[in-house]
């Protein structure tokens, strides 16, 4: 006689994690959701989208990539969750869309219902803080497939914007200013790099780093963060001065701010208005990383840009002090030739 336990996949236990997730979810929903979680698919009430002239759908999909293996390492599961909201809600607010609801995917080699439970847990947090309901998920077991221990995570959202105010490079004009929002530490991005630094130089990362006031683990686990209403709020405070954002994830600094910089203009990066943060310098320098691969694999301190007009520069980084996010203008676009070309110039502030 052969079982589905058998062969792997421990129903029971994917119950129990459903159970224990129940009450973290139910934190992170909006008044425009339908029903609770258990259906076959969640249900959110358009109705709501009949304010807008012209309402656009925005969509947006990623994962936390291999910042899980530092989870797993550490044991620690209650964050990468919140990494993981970071990562798709901040690509959807770059187009000026309010991210409504978003679903989760869970694959592990074997559930365990605490863990589980505990990942749903940041993804939760993460949705309230961006005020985005989570209306579904699926947690799927791959005995043979991925170990016991391992586990992936990936998740999907959409959001609204009014066509008139959307957001892109075709407002970007030449004379705006680059106002940077600081990261909370490397975020969701260049985990590769990391983990073959940690390889290389054999480090633990439950050694305590004085320079850092923690484990390296704990550091590198820090959550992403999540920018969705500040820049809302930004967005309502600017209206047309808010020309677009640039959400700093794989790539770096410049590679994602050309995105959203039109072709025929030059936006430059002055590196003497910020400091590196210590975790960067310190990584930098235990694994010889050269400065131009690091600014190209890690946010190097800022998470998000955005452009605005000149005219309203000093009030973006009034607006968000206000809020508790310590902006501050970081550069300048400028007339240039095609293509689109994006530099950082000058030294870092040192510490």
């Amino acid at each position: 006689m052969a079982t589905y336990r058998d062969a792997g996949v421990d129903i029971d236990a994917g119950d129990l994690a459903v159970q224990l997730m129940k009450a973290s979810i139910a934190k992170a929903t909006r008044p425009e959701v339908i029903g609770g979680i258990g259906g076959f698919a969640g249900l959110f009430d358009a109705s709501a989208l009949k304010k807008f002239s012209q309402p656009l759908l925005a969509t947006s999909t990623d994962g936390v990539g291999t910042k899980t293996e530092i989870a797993r390492a550490m044991g620690i599961y209650d964050t990468i969750g919140e990494d993981l909201v970071a990562m798709v809600v901040d690509d959807l607010v770059v187009c000026g869309a309010e991210p409504l609801f978003m679903t989760d995917y869970i694959a592990v080699g074997k559930v365990i219902p605490e863990r589980i439970a505990d990942i749903v847990k940041g993804i939760a947090s993460g949705c309230a803080k961006a005020n985005t309901a989570l209306i579904g998920g699926e947690t799927a077991e791959h005995p043979g497939l991925l170990a016991d221990g391992e586990f992936d995570i990936a998740g999907a959202a959409t959001g609204v914007v009014d066509a008139p105010n959307l957001l892109s490079a075709e407002k970007v004009r030449a004379g705006d200013i680059l106002i940077a929002m600081p990261a909370s530490g490397f975020h969701a991005n260049g985990y590769s790099l990391i983990r073959h630094i940690l390889k290389e130089k054999k480090l633990n990362v439950n050694q305590t780093y004085a320079e850092l006031g923690k484990t390296l683990g704990e550091e590198l686990l820090t959550p992403t963060e999540i920018y969705t209403r500040d820049c809302l709020a930004l967005i309502a405070g600017l209206g047309n001065s808010l020309r677009t954002f640039a959400h700093v994830t794989g790539g770096g600094l410049a590679q994602n701010t050309a995105r959203v910089i039109p072709n025929g203009l030059h936006a430059i990066f002055d590196r003497t208005t910020w400091s590196l943060p210590v975790a960067t310098q310190l990584l930098a320098k235990i694994g010889d990383v050269p400065q131009s691969d690091f600014e190209r694999t890690w946010n190097c301190g800022v998470g998000m840009v955005a452009v605005v007009a000149p005219e309203s520069a000093d009030l973006a980084v009034k607006s968000l002090a206000a809020r508790g996010m310590k902006a501050w203008i970081c550069g300048e676009i400028f007339s240039g030739s095609a293509p689109v070309s994006v530099t950082l110039e000058g030294a870092y502030l040192p510490r």
